[in-house]
């Protein structure tokens, strides 16, 4: 025997609906404006025994619109990228213009020395080293 389905009208609208959707934010020549204004750069952190290392991905920004901020053990980074693309061609022109900010702040899990911190940009890479502060680092204490 066979199921019985009911039909519903309205289900077919909504998948067209999805599939326009999923069109225009897929082809690289349709993006939603909201896209880079959503992007936050992926952080990692490394804690060694004397010091923490933060890289942070940021490819495509110049890294002259990165800045890096500590304050009461708060790192912030934040940056800006421009970008614009322009082909002209015989029958053929295209143009597009990215414009967006970031901004990034991390609670560090211990105090760090200030002026001594590192900041290194590579590859699309910002690799931010910080050193510990004495006072958090371990010392061992003789029983007497």
């Amino acid at each position: 025997m066979k199921d019985i389905t009911r039909w519903d009208p309205f289900k077919e609208v909504v998948d067209l609906g999805s599939m326009v959707d999923r069109f225009f934010n897929r082809g690289p020549f349709f993006r939603r404006a909201t896209e880079d204004s959503k992007w936050v750069p992926a952080i990692e952190i490394e804690d060694k025994d004397d010091k923490l290392i933060v890289r942070a991905e940021v490819p495509g920004v110049d890294k002259k619109n990165i800045k890096v901020n500590i304050e009461n053990d708060i790192l912030t980074i934040k940056g800006e990228t421009k970008k614009e693309d322009e082909v002209k061609e015989k029958g053929y022109y295209y143009s597009e213009r990215t414009y967006g900010s970031f901004y990034r702040s991390i609670s560090l899990p211990a105090p760090v020395n200030k002026s001594k911190v590192n900041a290194n940009y590579k590859d699309g890479i910002l690799t931010i080293e910080l050193p510990k502060s004495e006072e958090t680092k371990a010392t061992e204490i003789e029983i007497k």
